[in-house]
Parts: structure tokens; sequence; C-alpha cells
């Protein structure tokens, strides 16, 4: 008997685990799986509309290229004001009547289930399947009633369309990525009207691809340098006496150390943790030392700094090092320094403050 999993979800946006636990159980139960968008979901209301969430979900399955992965817009371009599950099943079994379906759903749900309209006739028109998850206790009650079988499946990882949207991860495909730049959704929007001018806003997105590409290159996160450059310059906007405020209560052994023209970078730092909610000390690192450096850099603070210094809007032809960047982060930071230090002198601007010093010294030389 040929087997067809559904697996309904909001998708606000689809991340890698949605993907990871699709592929796994495809092969799991030798199953094609039909990705079904919810309309409009009973329990939460999406931040994306269903069009946009559709194209993202397309734009995932693409860059995952697994045949027996497919998308449906059933639900989506249903009539009906609320769409149920057990609708749903009831048009897929007409659809495929000699198959047997399985319903995938989330561990969470689990616990709600016999909450679901019609949760009988659901778990007679499909086998119930789950995921456990380390965070949610599963009702054994529901499992037992609904005869519901577990998928030992715990490489989803932490990914979640909730930390996507607040920008604490972005374990999401980069065409996905993309789509909420161009689009405008989720964090993009509250940048734009809170934190960037649009030119500083264009420079922003332009590192954070940058720094995205390089990593890739690097075999090193994406998403940490990605997230780091898109909010390096958060505070860039935050006005003089605000800026020495926060210098002066929260990085105090750098006020007198630094010029004020290179305080925005900690000030990013800090709007970064305490008004966006980054908790990522190493994206934290990489915004506080992106325009001074330090000595012992990570490689993410490197690959940030590089990004920010040749980003590719900026007057300058900087391909070389790019490349040089692409190849090696380690050897294309240090030409990326030195470039750095040549531009610095030849234009008689300062350098002289400790944390550059340090960072030149140490990957340099004297």
């Amino acid at each position: 008997m040929e087997k067809l999993i559904i697996f309904g979800g909001t998708f606000d946006p689809i991340h890698n685990a949605h993907l990871r636990v699709a592929s796994f159980a495809s092969l799991k139960l030798n199953a094609d799986v039909i990705f079904l968008p919810a309309k409009s979901p009973r329990w939460k209301a999406p931040h994306a509309s269903i069009n946009e969430r559709y194209e993202m979900l397309k734009l995932a399955l693409k860059d995952l290229n697994v045949s027996s992965l497919t998308i449906s817009d059933y639900e989506m371009k249903s009539n009906d004001e609320i769409n149920y599950t057990v609708d749903t099943l009831e048009h897929f079994k007409k659809l495929y009547p000699t198959y047997q379906l399985y319903l995938l759903i989330g561990a969470d749900q689990v616990a709600a289930f016999d909450k679901w309209k019609d949760a009988t006739r659901i778990a007679e028109l499909a086998k119930i399947i789950y995921v456990n998850r380390p965070d949610i206790v599963i009702k054994s009650e529901n499992v037992a009633k609904f005869k519901m079988d577990s998928l030992t499946y715990d490489k989803s990882g932490a990914a979640s369309s909730h930390s996507i949207r607040h920008l604490n991860g972005l374990d999401t495909t980069y065409s996905v990525i993309q789509y909420i730049e161009k689009h405008e959704l989720y964090y993009i929007k509250l940048l734009k009207d809170k934190y960037y001018t649009e030119k500083r806003f264009k420079h922003a997105l332009s590192v954070a691809n940058l720094a995205y590409k390089i990593a890739i290159a690097n075999k090193i996160d994406p998403a940490q340098c990605y997230i780091a450059g898109l909010l390096h310059d958060l505070g860039k906007k935050v006005d003089e006496d605000k800026m020495r405020l926060i210098m002066q209560k929260y990085y105090s052994e750098y006020y007198h150390e630094v010029p004020a023209t290179l305080y925005h970078q900690f000030v990013g730092a800090y709007i970064a943790k305490n008004e966006l909610g980054i908790t990522d000390e190493v994206v934290l690192d990489a915004i506080a030392y992106h325009a001074t450096g330090k000595a012992h850099m990570p490689t993410i603070s490197k690959i940030v700094y590089a990004a920010d210094k040749l980003d590719p809007l900026r007057d300058y032809d900087s391909s070389k090092l790019i490349k040089a960047c692409m190849d090696d982060i380690d050897t294309g930071f240090h030409d990326v320094l030195a470039a750095n230090r040549e531009h610095l002198i030849k234009h008689q601007l300062s350098f002289d403050n400790p944390l550059t010093k340090k960072c030149m010294e140490l990957y340099l030389g004297k």
C-alpha cells in the first residue's frame, strides 16, 4: 500500500527543523510528504499572509530539492472561514482512496489533540505521528486513545519560527531569508522603522549578506554572521546624549579610551541585547567590536569586521579582498586589516585607541 504524510502548520516562516522532520518521516515510513500551510489557524494569528508563507515554503522546498516533499494549496484556496483538519483529510482520502494516510503533528499538539474537531474521525482517516521534543511532556492518554506513534528522531534542532521572527536564530534556507528581506517581513520591518535610516539599512543588509556568504565559504555558521552583520550598526541612529549615557553606565572602560565616533559599536551591542533580546554572546561580540577590532577576535567577529569594511556598496573595488576572505577567513582578515591600516595612515585618520592598536599589533605586528 502506498503511503502519504500530511504535514500541516502555520509555517510562519518555514524553518529547517520542519524540513529535517519531514525528510526523516519520509525516509522512515517510505512515504511522500505534503506540506499543507494553514490559511487561518485557529489558535494563532500568523505574522505573514498565507500567500507569503506559501511562497516561503515553496522556496525552502526548492532549496532542499527532495522529490518526496511537496506542497498543497488546498487550504490556501479554500473559501471556508476555518479549515478543519478532519475536512482536509476527507479531501485527501477521496484523492488517494487506496493510500495509507499519516498526519504529522507537533509534539505540543499531542496534549491538545482531544480538543480538535472530530478527533476520533481524524484518527480513523489517518495514522497520527509526532516527534518527541525535550521541552514537551507528551500526554500519554491521547497517545493511547488515538493510537498515535512517535517518530524516534532527535536531530531536528532548536529551530523555531518564533526565533526567526525575532532574529534570535535564522535556521532556515537562504532563499527564505532573502524573501523576508525583499518583502520586509518580521524583523526587517522593525529594523527599518525604528533603528536604521534607508541608506544605513541598505549597508546593513549588504554586510549581512556578504558575511553570510563568507561564512558559508569557510564552513562557519552563516546565521550568526548574518544576524551580527544585519545588526552591526544599530547604534548609529542613537542620539549623542543617550549614547554617552549607555557608554558611561555599561562600557565605562572604553568611554575615555575610544573616540566618540566609535561608540556606536558598543551601543549597537547594548540595543541588540536589551531591546531586541539577542542572547547569543558570539553575535553580541561581533557587533561590539566590528569597527575597532580587538585582540584575539573570534572567527565570526573577523567575518563581520571584514564584511563591514568590504561592503560592495562602498566606493571602491573590494573584490580581491572578498575573494581572500572566501578562500580563508584568517588570511583574508589579515589582508583586510592591513588594507584598513594603510587607508587610515594614507588619509591621516587616527586609530590610536587601545582596541585597534592591540588588534593590529597582534595580527600585523608592531
